[in-house]
């Protein structure tokens, strides 16, 4: 499978920005491939598209499996496994999101409330900021925990309202100081 110049170019892309994501460059470029491609890919034809060799072709698929980002699919007569990503680009951010949040914020959540009920004598600022980073997560998580529950149809509109909605509290907090107060 020879790669156009434009596909060569999002590969290569997607393999630099990898390492900035917390995967290797091969892992990014082979999801970068299985994006572009109209059709499952099996390792083979990943293989040899991307000239890496076969073992970091099926390390890269087992990883992006793990962070269920590509699909497993079979075809009659073939007893090859064949790999694609989800058509839909929001279930794909959706799954993103859901990964990293599975991997990075909810242990340092779990972390912070354990070290809040362990407390210390004396050390009176890290507590008050341990307790602090742990209310702006929990914070986070459950605004994160309603925009997931959203349709998508609702969430690209929410999304798109941006700045406009912080005006809208700007505006609303004259009349209603409670939506400024912190809790």
């Amino acid at each position: 499978m020879a790669l156009t110049p434009l596909q060569q170019e999002f590969v290569l892309h997607f393999g630099e920005m990898g390492s900035r994501w917390g995967i290797n460059r091969t892992v990014g470029q082979i999801y970068a491939l299985l994006f572009l491609s109209p059709k499952p890919l099996n390792a083979e034809t990943i293989t040899d598209a991307l000239a890496i060799s076969r073992s970091n072709t099926s390390m890269g698929l087992k990883e992006l499996q793990s962070w269920n980002l590509v699909r497993l699919r079979h075809f009659p007569g073939d007893r090859r496994d064949y790999f694609t990503t989800p058509d839909d680009l929001w279930e794909i951010v959706r799954t993103l999101v859901a990964e990293r949040k599975k991997r990075e914020i909810d242990p340092t959540l779990i972390k912070l409330r354990e070290l809040e009920m362990q407390g210390s004598a004396g050390d009176d600022y890290a507590e008050a900021r341990i307790s602090e980073l742990r209310e702006l997560i929990e914070m986070m998580t459950g605004f994160y925990d309603e925009m997931e529950k959203l349709e998508t149809e609702r969430l690209v509109k929410l999304m798109t309202l941006g700045g406009k909605i912080a005006g809208l509290i700007d505006k609303a907090s004259g009349a209603f100081p409670a939506l400024t107060k912190r809790s």
